[in-house]
């Protein structure tokens, strides 16, 4: 390696880092949650309530516990969105792709798109 590629690589490494932590120290805490399924919305609930509601006909069960949302069951083979975890922040998203479903955490502030 030559020193202009090690100061490459560096720099490349610096910019990733710093991507890195401005997207994590710019999170918020979320007020809700919207479910989608197969993207229609068919719920919203928020975070500040303590809950379990049965989604999709019963095919996930999404809990709402301490200001976080998870999924604890679930009808698809692999599970994947259960062993996702527990979610909080704006813009995170649970996944079950067999079932069609997205359960997102939405913030207080309502986002303006802007078109020019």
């Amino acid at each position: 390696m030559k020193k202009r590629d090690i100061i490459l690589i560096a720099s490349i490494l610096a910019i990733a880092i710093a991507l890195f932590l401005i997207v994590e120290l710019t999170k918020e805490e979320g007020a809700g949650v919207t479910v989608k399924v197969d993207g229609v919305k068919i719920a919203e609930y928020s975070l500040s309530a303590n809950g379990t509601y049965p989604l999709n006909g019963g095919t996930n069960i999404l809990v709402i516990e301490n200001g976080k949302a998870y999924l604890t069951d679930a009808n698809c083979p692999d599970k994947l969105c259960v062993h996702q975890g527990k979610i909080s922040m704006t813009g995170e998203t649970i996944t079950c792709l067999p079932n069609k479903l997205t359960v997102t955490v939405f913030g207080t502030e309502q986002s303006v798109d802007l078109v020019s």
